[in-house]
């Protein structure tokens, strides 16, 4: 396969963790040090702590997909290092849907005080976003782990 087509996807890559840097950076500091009331602040601090963990898994992610483009790179795709890799993925989708589902007590709170139930809804995305990339990547790694098995029983009839 040609370098070029997966690197834009290495790119883009690459860019999906810029603004998530930014925000863990600007936006989460500033939302601890302004919260829009004082009454929020003992409840904000649980929502940005998990968001904050919540980034470690999410950064193990992105440089697995970045190693797995990698392995597409050297025609090393159909090998146990890119299962290994979707099976890490996967692990990190599933524990982001964790955390998340721990956060959700706390946004109802917020939601409570606010008289904002869209923010529970809201709250519930990064749950079920991140439960479809972990059901995507555990279909992948079994496709994956069947197209090797295929591979190497071929391999040796021949």
């Amino acid at each position: 396969m040609k370098h070029g087509s997966t690197l834009f996807l290495k790119i883009a890559v690459f860019l999906i963790g810029i603004p998530v840097l930014a925000l863990c950076i600007f936006g989460l500091c500033w939302l601890a040090n302004n919260p829009v009331s004082p009454d929020y602040a003992h409840i904000l601090y649980p929502i940005l702590i998990g968001m904050y963990v919540s980034a470690i898994p999410f950064y193990i992610a992105l440089y697995q997909a970045f190693k797995l483009l990698s392995y597409i790179d050297k025609n090393q795709a159909f090998s146990e290092l890119s299962v290994k890799a979707l099976k890490i993925i996967k692990f990190c989708a599933m524990t982001i849907s964790g955390l998340y589902v721990v956060i959700l007590p706390f946004v109802y709170l917020v939601a409570e005080r606010d008289d904002a139930p869209g923010l529970i809804i809201i709250g519930m995305v990064p749950i079920f976003a991140s439960m479809v990339i972990a059901v995507f990547a555990a279909v992948l790694q079994r496709l994956l782990q069947e197209a090797i098995d295929i591979k190497s029983e071929n391999d040796l009839i021949v």
